[in-house]
């Protein structure tokens, strides 16, 4: 939309306003703000980076008409309906925890990452896996050759995760995994790692991603058809509900919606869809909603556009305790609650000018803390050319740590509550998610428009208009199409992956075959078969294999065999 044609449509909008504000307002639009505005004279439309078109002022008169209640809107932090947070003290009780994802090359040069992260002051770690893991594939299969170790960590055998975690205390500090058709079986290689160092279960604190459903929106890392995938994620929740009381079996992720090219309200409400359906189908399993609700956890984006994002975060809060407590009659409050982990967008990051990235994720990780975070990883400079260096993963550490320390950000709670634009952003974004949410319910759910691809056109046709935008230079991004250097080189530091891993890798593994107990191997894989057939919790059979030394993919191949494998419809 261009600059004009906002302006009038913002113009409109007011004259709709009929209260005394909207009267005084009308006043100083005819008197001062046209007779003496001054107006940019350049193509740049005033719109948010979703194409959302704003006003160029909110005030009282937005707001008095509908008859407002800031009770009722926004409460207080730690009450319903905890559009101001979901702790009473928020930051001035427990600062957010600091993660840095990270994983690359060799288990044994990713464990080194980690005892580095954690001396700078990381407080959680973050797994990061390589393409053939979260594909389902061990590193020794020919579809791996030229992947292994490149972007994460190798990951075919509980052993590699024993070198993962050699020499760190795994119930001392959480863990957060971003894989999802695999998951069950890396949290299970987890678990008997854990359990091989004297460590049980329930004592084991972190967080899957396990959104298999986002996948098949977004991200395209599944293995099994939506249905039997779903029955997975199921499993582990009702396994976590049972045996793991500190872990969050599913991270419901719309992170990687929104790098997909959605817009904010897309990322927000199918976010909240795929995991109304986890819950939906958990309760189908005949848990009790109050059993497992509290340990679901959201994943969000933190993109560019600052008042955009916060406005996401406290309409998503707003939304998923009403239908907690509404819809599926949750009495325990923790079940109400949304916490969610944020990771600063990766798709703003520029390969042009890369030390701009820093002053992006600044930003984009503030507005993560001003929304209430609970959870925040940073990303580094480099990102977009290589995984990242250790001084630059180090840089996006220290950039969390000023906001908690020097900004003083951290003092207050919702700082930017009652903010006429904040809140007004707020509304829409939450009423227009509630649109998309009901579409979605009417056409029968998540499942239902992954295979008709009502997801992958919504967030194509956004996408299309962002480019659209750039191209036209009514969105200007600085070093890309404006502000440009001619001939200009990349002067840092880049981290390569040698050609070492590979080898190692498929190396490990054949010795892992030759030593084992085959046997062993073909009862528990056969026994996995059996289970999955039943339609029983794959999870018990998942970790004996996992301490029988069976790969991931032998595995995932049983799993297979029963569930099928999936190909997606294509619809352009």
């Amino acid at each position: 939309m261009s600059k004009k044609a906002s302006e009038k449509n913002d113009s409109d909008n007011i004259k709709n306003i009929d209260n005394r504000f909207a009267e005084d307002r009308k006043r100083w639009e005819e008197e001062v703000y046209k007779p003496r505005g001054k107006f940019r004279k350049d193509n740049i439309s005033f719109t948010t980076v979703s194409s959302e078109e704003v006003p160029h002022i909110v005030g009282p008169e937005y707001f008095e008409e509908s008859g407002w209640d800031p009770q009722e809107k926004l409460g207080w932090p730690g009450t319903y309906p905890y559009t101001r947070g979901v702790h009473p003290t928020l930051y001035r009780g427990k600062l957010w925890t600091m993660r840095q994802f990270a994983g690359f090359g060799t288990p044994k040069e990713t464990n080194q990452r980690y005892k580095y992260l954690l001396e700078q002051g990381t407080t959680g770690l973050s797994v990061a896996f390589d393409l053939p893991t979260l594909m389902g594939h061990d590193a020794d299969e020919p579809i791996s050759v030229g992947e292994v170790g490149i972007c994460g960590v190798a990951i075919s055998c509980r052993e590699d995760m024993d070198i993962l975690f050699d020499g760190i205390e795994m119930d001392k500090v959480t863990t957060s995994m971003t894989i999802n058709g695999p998951a069950a079986i890396i949290w299970a290689f987890f678990i008997a790692t854990a359990e091989r160092k004297g460590i049980s279960r329930d004592k084991l604190a972190g967080t899957l991603q396990n959104d298999i459903l986002k996948e098949f929106i977004a991200q395209k890392e599944f293995i099994f058809p939506p249905k039997p995938s779903v029955k997975l994620v199921v499993d582990t929740i009702e396994f976590a509900t049972k045996e793991m009381p500190l872990w969050n079996s599913v991270s419901v992720s719309g992170y990687h919606i929104r790098e997909a090219g959605s817009t904010a309200v897309q990322e927000l409400a199918f976010t909240l869809m795929d995991g109304f359906c986890y819950i939906e189908e958990t309760l189908k399993r005949g848990l009790d909603i109050d059993t497992f609700a509290p340990r679901i956890s959201h994943f969000f984006n933190s993109h560019v556009d600052f008042f955009e994002e916060i406005g996401k975060f406290r309409a998503a809060r707003r939304i998923y305790s009403d239908r907690m407590r509404n819809r599926y009659n949750a009495e325990n409050e923790r079940s109400w609650l949304l916490r969610f982990h944020t990771q600063t967008a990766g798709c703003s990051l520029t390969a042009q000018q890369p030390e701009n990235n820093i002053v992006r994720t600044t930003t984009q990780a503030l507005a993560g803390v001003l929304g209430g975070t609970q959870s925040l990883h940073t990303n580094s400079m480099d990102e977009t050319l290589a995984l990242p260096s250790e001084k630059a993963v180090t840089i996006a550490l220290r950039t969390q740590q000023i906001i908690a320390y020097e900004t003083g950000v951290a003092n207050v709670m919702d700082p930017l509550g009652g903010s006429y634009y904040v809140e007004w952003m707020t509304d829409t974004l939450e009423r227009e998610a509630q649109n998309y949410i009901k579409r979605i319910e009417d056409m029968g759910g998540v499942v239902a428009g992954i295979e008709n691809g009502f997801f992958q056109k919504e967030i194509a046709r956004a996408a299309y208009t962002h480019q659209r935008e750039l191209d036209n230079k009514e969105r200007l991004i600085v070093g890309v199409n404006a502000f440009v250097h001619e001939d200009e080189k990349v002067d840092i530091p880049i981290l390569k992956i040698g050609e070492h891993v590979e080898l190692e890798q498929v190396q490990r593994l054949k010795d892992l075959r030759e030593k084992r107990d085959n046997l062993k191997v073909e009862e528990t894989l056969e026994a996995l078969r059996k289970t999955c057939l039943a339609d029983e919790n794959v999870m018990p059979c998942l970790i004996e294999c996992a301490h029988a030394d069976v790969t991931m993919g032998e595995m995932v191949r049983t799993m297979e065999s029963v569930y099928g494998t999936y190909v997606e419809t294509t619809y352009f």
